[in-house]
């Protein structure tokens, strides 16, 4: 069965070749249905339902409007080659969106709860799934206080939301390299601040800079740490790794300024599976240059939920522009990307027990 709004939006060739998945592109299209789910206090999460996709009511005074009290989350549901559909890691999305909760006074959403709840609106949407290599539906979970009132504190009432949304694939024409910026003007997060946190704050605070990067034709921007601004954070909305001297090393979580990308943790995990060193640490941009400038630095590559891999080919700090690995994806990176797409399109067993089959 072919969804109803794939032949209004993309035309009846789709539905004769599927060939128009590939054009579907990012965060436009959206499925029939979403999940809403109330929190009220002294009643807790109650009666999720499974709802036609639609516009929804809020009070001018809501306070997620004023105060930024709102999470949300970011996986994938992956079609198989046998026609079956499974997701990457889900549970780790609901811990983390626990660890955002906590930081921004929500209550907690039970994971078990919340998985049962994707699970029930992936099946009731499975046909939304695309088909073609590369292509996946992109599942956004999202909380955020109703509450409509001006006062500063949190809220007492809250929806759990999840939306879908079918995605083209990431790499159209192939994995190429990105160009990216070092700001060394404003910064994303600070130690004790929500850079640990999935809210909506962090990302506003980065649309200045990721301007800026455009306009001098960089298409990502490399965060430094908020107080010294030498220490190297994240990469636009994905976290970063360095190949350097056959170590990857990326930032460690402990300033709790970097968020935990899942996809960080898998990448990680598979190279220390393959005995490739990792080393998770404090980083200066420094350090990158002068390994650079010693023959060092190999590869240097992003990692997240839309790419999963992102490799670099220049990065740009100041007055020097580093090109990395001649502007071509390297082995470390290459072996990541084919591993873990594998793995959750099925095309290559799952030995790490990551995968949750929705059928």
């Amino acid at each position: 069965m072919i969804p109803s709004k794939f032949r209004e939006l993309l035309g009846e060739e789709f539905v004769l070749t599927r060939g128009l998945e590939s054009k579907l592109g990012f965060g436009h299209i959206f499925t029939d249905h979403m999940l809403v789910m109330p929190y009220d206090e002294g009643q807790g999460w109650h009666d999720p339902v499974i709802m036609p996709y639609g516009d929804i009511t809020l009070s001018p005074s809501a306070m997620c409007l004023h105060y930024g009290q709102t999470v949300f989350e970011g996986l994938k549901a992956y079609r198989r080659a046998d026609g079956g559909v499974q997701l990457f890691r889900p549970d780790e999305n609901f811990k983390r969106l626990n660890r955002s909760n906590e930081r921004l006074v929500i209550p907690e959403l039970p994971e078990e709860l919340g998985l049962q709840c994707l699970k029930e609106l992936i099946s009731v949407e499975k046909d939304w799934v695309p088909h073609t290599e590369g292509a996946s539906l992109y599942i956004r979970p999202f909380i955020f206080a109703v509450d409509p009132f001006l006062g500063v504190h949190p809220g007492e009432h809250y929806l759990f939301m999840i939306i879908l949304s079918p995605s083209g694939p990431y790499y159209a024409s192939g994995l190429d390299p990105v160009n990216i910026y070092v700001e060394n003007k404003y910064v994303r997060t600070v130690r004790g601040g929500m850079g640990y946190a999935k809210t909506g704050g962090n990302y506003a605070a980065s649309l200045h800079s990721q301007a800026d990067a455009y306009d001098q034709g960089y298409s990502q921007v490399l965060w430094l740490d908020g107080v010294e601004q030498k220490y190297i954070e994240e990469v636009g909305a994905m976290n970063i790794a360095f190949v350097i001297d056959g170590e990857v090393v990326t930032p460690s979580l402990e300033t709790g300024s970097i968020l935990s990308g899942i996809t960080r943790k898998s990448a990680l995990e598979l190279c220390r599976s393959k005995g490739i060193p990792v080393s998770e640490r404090r980083i200066t941009i420094q350090e990158i240059a002068d390994a650079y400038d010693a023959g060092k630095l190999s590869e240097v590559f992003g990692t997240g939920t839309a790419a999963v891999i992102s490799p670099v080919g220049h990065l740009k700090w100041g007055d020097k522009v580093m090109t990395i690995n001649n502007n071509k994806i390297g082995p470390v990176s290459q072996m990541i990307y084919d591993t873990l797409t594998g793995i959750q399109w099925g095309k290559i067993p799952d030995e790490f027990g990551w995968i949750v089959p929705i059928d």
